[in-house]
């Protein structure tokens, strides 16, 4: 396949793609979000400068970037967006999927006229830094490389009307729970081990994971309260289980022994959970707290360390649309442009994994593009990396933009009729 009619092809997706998700809008506002997905591919880059210059309009690029920039800061369109990424993430769910959360972080240490500016945890960095919250929640089967964004949320505590964090994350997770049909398992790290977070899944019939820290009291013999540490000690580890993990892009095989035992929360006591306990990742054993049936599998503290495991693609997602869009380096001003380019790259994330990445119609088109980013080996589990390239090489070339541009020839106006 030549590279025009390559282009042609991943023009006419993109453009069905927003038609889609856009039909309840203006035309000047699918316009605009249909030139957004374009150009944030184009350019690799979410500076809206670069953005501009990937639709080769023939006006004034000032003009372009004014336009873009006026209609990111009109109105909030992220929950719109986010409403729409869900319905189209439900089509293509399964039952048993993994939902998995975490919350994300952009910093921007120094940034001063940035509206809504807020302290947040820099953990690359392990230290307390200027810039947003990030609540991203990405469907994954714990047997299959593909994996579905379903929702993405910028938010600011100091922004006006925020409430609480934890009333965030429960929007997310429930939204995304009635994405999968209520069939999802939700996956959380430590974040998680929250009253707030733990006891409405248990009242919405939520099925979880959640890694907790070890010292939450729980029933163990009906009126005993002892701690989550002193029931991992005494339960019995009898599944042995080895585990390879990429870390650094460098493989890594744990021999890991897994068990479970059956407890009760205080703050629900009629209902059974199970706290599974895994030792071998490093000092201190792992635990995770779950509502899933232990008939659901054979070996079920093997089926829940797969669930756990899925979690981590969340934290690839973010690495890769941080590396691969340069989402730390978004330069709009306005609270409203920055969550609305936050929900606009989850969309071009679910593009890439479902509409290219995932269809078997597209697999020529995928096959295509993979070449296109001219890897020296072949393309990895996580392929995404290697598509964005693709599609970028491709785009960057391209001199028509979206739109074919139409060249008016000016008309002689003043004849002499001899």
């Amino acid at each position: 396949m030549n590279d025009s009619k390559l282009a042609g092809k991943l023009k006419a997706q993109i453009k069905r793609f927003s038609t889609r998700l856009t039909q309840d809008l203006t035309k000047p506002q699918r316009r605009f979000i249909t030139e957004m997905l374009y150009g944030i591919q184009a350019s690799k880059d979410v500076k809206v400068s670069n953005i501009s210059r990937s639709l080769n309009e023939l006006i004034p690029l000032i003009k372009t970037e004014n336009r873009l920039c006026r209609n990111l800061s009109s109105f909030d369109f992220s929950c719109y967006l986010n409403e729409k990424l869900g319905e189209q993430a439900g089509q293509v769910l399964t039952d048993d999927v993994v939902l998995a959360v975490d919350l994300g972080d952009i910093c921007k240490p120094f940034a001063k006229k940035m509206e809504h500016l807020a302290l947040v945890y820099d953990g690359s960095k392990g230290k307390v830094r200027k810039g947003y919250c990030l609540c991203q929640i990405v469907a994954a089967h714990p047997h299959s490389d593909h994996i579905v964004p379903v929702y993405g949320e910028l938010f600011s505590t100091e922004a006006e009307g925020f409430l609480s964090q934890n009333i965030t994350l429960r929007k997310a997770i429930f939204s995304a729970w009635e994405t999968s049909h209520r069939s999802g398992i939700v996956a959380i790290d430590r974040g998680g081990d929250r009253r707030e977070i733990l006891v409405p899944l248990l009242d919405r019939g939520v099925r979880f994971v959640i890694r907790m820290r070890g010292d939450r009291k729980v029933l163990l013999n009906g009126k005993e309260l002892i701690s989550m540490s002193k029931v991992a000690e005494a339960c019995l580890l009898d599944t042995q289980r080895a585990v390879t993990i990429s870390r650094n892009e460098r493989l890594k095989t744990f021999n890991l022994r897994v068990g479970f035992v059956p407890i009760r929360l205080r703050e629900r006591p009629d209902q059974w959970v199970n706290l599974v306990v895994i030792e071998g990742f490093g000092e201190r054993p792992v635990l995770l707290l779950t509502n899933v049936s232990v008939a659901a599998r054979d070996s079920f503290g093997s089926w829940i360390l797969e669930i756990y495991l899925t979690r981590w693609k969340c934290e690839e997602t973010y690495r890769f649309l941080k590396q691969s869009y340069q989402l730390e380096d978004v330069r709009v001003r306005g609270y409203y442009a920055l969550k609305n380019i936050y929900a606009l790259v989850n969309l071009v994330m679910f593009f890439l994994c479902v509409v290219i990445g995932s269809r078997q119609k597209m697999r020529m088109v995928y096959t295509s593009l993979c070449e296109q980013a001219r890897r020296f080996f072949e393309v990895g589990p996580f392929y995404h990396y290697a598509l964005a390239d693709g599609i970028y090489r491709l785009l960057f070339r391209n001199r028509t933009g979206l739109l074919p541009q139409k060249v008016t020839i000016p008309k002689y106006q003043l004849v002499l009729n001899l």
